[in-house]
């Protein structure tokens, strides 16, 4: 495979005591032309020194500083502003890569002139426990997002060439959602490598915990940023609630649906 030129935007808060893997996975790749612009977001641990001690070790690691907190959207987006790859990928402080992704996924960008795609990945426990896989459609188009979404950040690339830079909205959640809506607007579909790349890390701790919450933040989404009106709202987000309760609570049938992969 040729070489190629990718961006990796990484926010980081409070994650010294997980970071550290999430950079060696991004180490590991098979490809090695890429850059890994990270956002420190004001922790208040020691996770600037452990992000600098790669940063010493290797030029192709960036750390940018935030004045203030001001959340993962802002984080992302000052990544994406100083980023000179033709590729923008991401990869959350907790997450991790397998060595061949950025490789299989760009192949695959590119053997079919796809500007933006996306992967299916494992689920991890704080342990590093696998157990669970989340398999991915072969292709999705906005109102497919509208009602559930299928891509995983950390599998998400988009192809600068094609879009140009887009950014995701200033939301404190569902801003990954927001920019992939953006993006189906600018283009058809979004492809899927059903294929697993990643490990997705689920905490107790993490945003998307709060299940409450990111049904909240989806629907100000489809209102506030989608301009969506009521009527049109109040469909997606059943989907949204009814996929979101089949996968959770009812896997079978979520799985006999084709909902859960």
């Amino acid at each position: 495979m040729n070489l190629i030129s990718i961006s990796i935007i990484t926010p980081s808060y409070n994650s010294s005591l997980l970071i550290s893997n999430t950079i060696k996975s991004v180490l590991a790749q098979t490809v090695t032309d890429w850059e890994m612009i990270i956002v420190d977001d004001c922790s208040s641990d020691n996770s600037v020194d452990v992000i600098q001690s790669f940063v010493d070790q290797d030029p192709r690691i960036k750390l940018i500083q935030l004045a203030e907190n001001s959340g993962a959207a802002v984080a992302r987006n000052t990544a994406i502003e100083a980023a000179k790859g033709r590729y923008i990928a991401f990869l959350d402080s907790d997450d991790t890569w397998l060595p061949n992704k950025l490789e299989k996924q760009v192949a695959f960008m590119q053997e079919n002139n796809y500007p933006f795609t996306y992967a299916a990945y494992d689920k991890v426990n704080e342990s590093d426990e696998v157990f669970g896989n989340v398999g991915v459609p072969s292709k999705v188009a906005y109102s497919d997002l509208l009602k559930s979404c299928s891509i995983g950040c950390l599998t998400a690339i988009y192809d600068t060439e094609y879009f140009g830079k887009v950014y995701m909205p200033l939301i404190r959640k569902r801003q990954d959602l927001g920019l992939w809506l953006k993006l189906l607007k600018k283009t058809k579909y979004a492809y899927g490598l059903n294929e697993t790349l990643g490990l997705y890390k689920v905490r107790s701790d993490s945003i998307s915990a709060n299940k409450k919450s990111a049904a909240l933040f989806t629907w100000r989404l489809y209102r506030e940023v989608e301009q969506i009106n009521l009527l049109k709202s109040i469909y997606y987000f059943s989907h949204y609630a009814v996929r979101g309760l089949l996968r959770t609570k009812y896997p079978g049938v979520a799985r006999a649906l084709g909902i859960l992969k």
